[in-house]
Formats: C-alpha cells, structure tokens, sequence
C-alpha cells in the first residue's frame, strides 16, 4: 500500500538573490503611473489594519444582592482609532437601590500600542463621590496576558497627591458554544492612608468571582455569579468605623453586551 519514503532532503537555506534588490522600489509606478499606484497603496494599507475602528462595551451591568445592601454595578467601556492608537474611555458607576449613584468613575486615555498583545494607556481619571470628588492622572497597560487573560493595570495620582492603584484580570472559559464561565479578580491598593475615602495604606481590598453566562446572540449575553470582596487593614477598619462590613457575598444577576 505505499508504505515506503521516499528520501526528502531539507529545502536549501541562502539569502535572497542580490538581483531581488535591483530595480526601482515601486515599479509599478513605471506602467500605471505613480499617482494610480499611490492610490493603490493607500487602500491596500487601509484593507490592511490602517482603517479607524470602534466598539462600545457594556461589559458588566448587574445587580449586587447582599443582605442588608442590595445595590448594582454598572462597568462600560468604549474605544475609537486605529491598530496603534485609540482614543479610550472607561465608566464605573455603583450604587444602592434605595440610595442612587453613591460613586461614578469617568477615565478619558490615550491608548497605544506598545506591542501585539498589549497597550501602554495615559490620560485623566474623576471621581464623583458625595463630598470628595477629585481627578485623578492615570498610567496603566491593558491587553491580553498568556493563556488568554484579560488585564488591566493602572496607578493613578490625584489632585490631593494620593497615590493608588488597581489590577483586574479575567478569562472566559467556553463551557460550551454558548455557555461561558468566566472567573474574575480585582486587587485595590492605596501609597498611604485617604480616611476621606476609607482607604488605608497597601492592599485595600480585593474582590473575586465567577460569572456564568449564556451567549444568546454574539452581542448579548445575560449572566448569573457570585463575588467574595473584602477590605484588609486600615481599610476594614475604616469601613467599621463609618457601620459598613469588611466584605460579604454578592449574588450577580446582569447582563454583557457590545456594539
């Protein structure tokens, strides 16, 4: 049946040949005029990567049941621009039911690429919180880490001269074609204490979960999870001193969903 092989040797491996570099470098040019061909390239380099896209995500809209303080979390993202730059905006706003917005995050960046996987993100950051609004300068990185892990990382500096910083990394494990686990975690960290803020210095909290999802169409995505937060050292403290607890669980009901 054909079982034999036949001897293969290996392809030989010599550097180009020097007539490859002879010649004009757009010969085209020659036959169909340099200003069709300048034409020719730049849509070439459009259909290529150099077109200006965008997307708005709504990454995590849900509500938070805990005993004693149900609230909600609403946490959306948008970008505009092209493979190396984008124009980028990020929200966050929390809140009871029974209380309203009790903090709103707005971030405006600059995003560029520093790499394949990764962005290197600058701009401005405000906070408004009832009686302690503040901007905040913002540097971080954001993208795709090795096994598919999405992350974020940035410090930020505010007009008070507090310094603090935050990492986020999740993964979407494909459970099925339309059912998707995806595991959750956000550290918090402060340079010093912010008693304003109920913030103490080094880690101040630390929230993990796991949200599973069900893909009904590739842009909407209603999800079921539970999260574990807790505040560590002066932070804790701070949230006991104001009648908060330490940290709790949450049960999560939202939905994701982009455009």
């Amino acid at each position: 049946m054909g079982h034999c092989t036949l001897p293969v040797g290996e392809p030989p491996v010599a550097p180009p040949p020097t007539a490859a570099f002879e010649g004009p470098q757009d010969a085209a040019d020659a036959i169909y005029g340099s200003g069709a061909m300048a034409a020719a390239r730049d849509a070439m380099r459009k259909a290529h990567g150099g077109v200006a896209v965008h997307k708005m995500l709504l990454d995590r809209a849900e509500a938070r049941l805990r005993d004693g303080e149900d609230g909600y979390l609403i946490d959306g993202q948008a970008w505009f621009g092209g493979d190396i730059d984008k124009a980028w905006f990020k929200t966050e706003l929390e809140g009871g039911f029974d209380e309203g917005v009790d903090e709103a995050e707005i971030q405006a960046l600059w995003s560029h690429a520093i790499g394949p996987w990764f962005d290197l993100q600058t701009g401005v950051r405000y906070d408004a919180r009832s009686g302690s609004d503040r901007a905040h300068l913002v540097l971080g990185v954001q993208g795709l880490a090795p096994y598919w892990l999405e992350t974020e990382a940035a410090v930020f500096l505010s007009t008070k001269g507090d310094i603090t910083a935050r990492a986020e990394a999740e993964h979407d494990v494909r459970v099925t074609q339309t059912v998707i686990l995806q595991p959750r975690a956000e550290l918090n960290f402060s340079l010093q204490d912010v008693p304003e803020l109920a913030l103490g210095s080094g880690l101040t909290n630390v929230a993990l979960g796991a949200r599973l999802r069900y893909q009904v169409t590739p842009t909407f995505a209603p999800y079921v999870g539970v999260e574990y937060d807790r505040a560590f050292g002066d932070t804790g403290r701070f949230r006991t001193a104001r009648g908060e607890s330490r940290g709790g669980w949450n049960i999560l009901l939202g939905v994701r969903t982009w455009f």
